[in-house]
């Protein structure tokens, strides 16, 4: 009975991961039906926007209503979202309807991770079924573009939003008939009014770093309003959740140690996970002179070592503690995020594959773990919000990283007083100089290699906070 509902729970994890990467070769005949190229990146961003805003709400929620009830709620606006993106006319419409399905997918991650932590008791058979979650995150990694060329090549990518429907439909449908849950029914206090200033301060926090970090412009008076208004509105959330006799936050998890350092540990992961999606393909491009595709499948090697490394996390629990195996992924992150930083523009394409893929493993090891930790860290009654909570700090620790390596990648750009430089990733060369050509590779070169220091930095202060601060979890804290 357990499998069937973790097979269900996999399908919907699977549907709400790929739409983050199945869109992304249907962008260009998107636009040519559609027009309205100006807003391609709010095809992307607004999905992450409104999952990032729910995700803590529907934590709560599943906290006070029961996992099964919300679950399937957030599933069916998650499908609905899916299928009126399939009709649309225009590119304004395709942006309010990804909002919808992203509004239902931040329901399915936190939901999905706190079911099994209801259903496991024991840390290593959590820690398997985590970790075969986990590699549903990679794996969509690999399928999405293959399975979205497809579509758009054979049929329409249309079919990139239809095909969610009946696969949706079928893991509901398992859930209903094989996800046993009894609920006491209670009288609870929603709170209303903290889910609207939450929403409101996150979504100001959220476009202000999407909008930054793209046009460069952190002076603009509209950016800088946006963010003195999400800083007021937080403040104003905490006073809120203070007072509140159900809170949608409790500010207790605050004060958790281990919750904070895994939030933490989180944080800073989401942002390497950016600085290696991000800037890769651009070295691959700028810097080697390789073709999209080639740049594309540069990035194959991490969710298919990031697969192999959850599977490997669940066969150590029990043989290692749960400090141990972060400690380990930590170090295989810090090797990888080393030999990054020391490319240069002769290195060998193999190195770099070997490089990522080690980077896939480390975080393959890791996250499943944290999750694991987070679970084994609250009692049961918080065990959805302490999740949704964490999922909402993976989700924007990715937008801060992309603000954050942004700003250092366009500085060291601008100070090398670079003005050509889609010359070179684009491999628009054809009457450009070869003086022009190359001081754009150099630039490109030393800016990357800038933020793969970071990148390093950031790892290397995982292994830092992992072995000073971290505490073993070895069972279960269930109350």
């Amino acid at each position: 009975m357990r499998k069937k509902v973790i097979l269900s729970l996999m399908l919907m994890t699977f549907l709400s991961a790929v739409e983050g990467t199945i869109i992304s070769t249907a962008i260009p005949r998107i636009t040519n039906d559609l027009s309205g190229v100006e807003l391609v990146s709010w095809v992307y961003a607004i999905y992450m926007l409104a999952t990032a805003v729910s995700t803590p709400i529907y934590g709560k929620l599943a906290d006070l209503f029961g996992r099964k009830k919300v679950l399937l709620i957030g599933a069916t606006i998650f499908l609905v979202g899916s299928a009126l993106c399939g009709i649309v006319t225009s590119m304004e419409q395709l942006v309010v309807f990804r909002a919808l399905q992203g509004l239902g997918a931040g329901a399915i991650m936190p939901i999905t991770m706190t079911i099994i932590g209801d259903l496991y008791s024991e840390v290593k058979d959590r820690a398997k079924a985590q970790g075969w979650i986990s590699a549903v995150w990679g794996i969509s990694g690999v399928i999405g573009p293959l399975v979205g060329g497809f579509l758009v090549d054979s049929l329409s990518w249309r079919y990139i939003f239809f095909l969610n429907v009946p696969f949706g439909i079928i893991a509901c449908i398992m859930i209903v008939i094989y996800y046993k849950e009894s609920i006491k029914p209670a009288k609870h206090h929603i709170d209303y009014l903290g889910a609207t200033v939450f929403s409101l301060s996150t979504v100001a926090l959220l476009y202000a770093l999407l909008t930054g970090s793209s046009q460069q412009n952190w002076g603009d008076m509209t950016i800088v309003g946006l963010l003195i208004f999400a800083a007021v509105s937080f403040i104003i959330f905490l006073f809120i959740e203070k007072k509140s006799p159900e809170p949608l936050i409790p500010l207790a998890l605050f004060s958790n140690r281990t919750l904070s350092i895994i939030n933490i540990l989180t944080l800073i992961s989401g942002a390497m996970i950016i600085s290696i999606t991000m800037y890769l393909p651009i070295w691959s491009q700028g810097v080697l002179g390789k073709n999209a595709t080639d740049a594309g499948l540069i990035l194959m090697p991490l969710p298919v070592m990031w697969t192999f490394g959850t599977i490997l996390s669940g066969k150590l629990v029990g043989s290692l503690n749960t400090k141990q195996i972060i400690l380990l992924g930590a170090s295989v992150l810090s090797v990888a995020a080393f030999s990054l930083f020391t490319l240069s523009t002769d290195s060998p394409a193999f190195l770099i594959y070997v490089a990522v893929g080690l980077f896939g493993l480390g975080m393959g090891l890791i996250t499943p773990i944290y999750m694991v930790t987070i679970q084994a860290a609250v009692p049961n009654h918080t065990r959805g919000t302490a999740i949704g909570l964490n999922t909402f700090i993976n989700t924007f620790s990715q937008t801060l990283g992309a603000a954050v390596f942004g700003a250092m990648f366009n500085t060291m750009i601008h100070a090398r007083g670079i003005k050509n430089l889609d010359l070179v990733t684009s491999g628009g060369h054809e009457g450009t100089t070869t003086n022009v050509v190359t001081e754009s590779q150099e630039a490109l070169a030393s800016s990357v290699h800038f933020i793969y220091m970071g990148t390093f930095i950031l790892a290397l202060g995982t292994l830092v906070i992992v072995w000073l601060l971290l505490k073993p979890t070895t069972q279960t804290r269930e109350q």
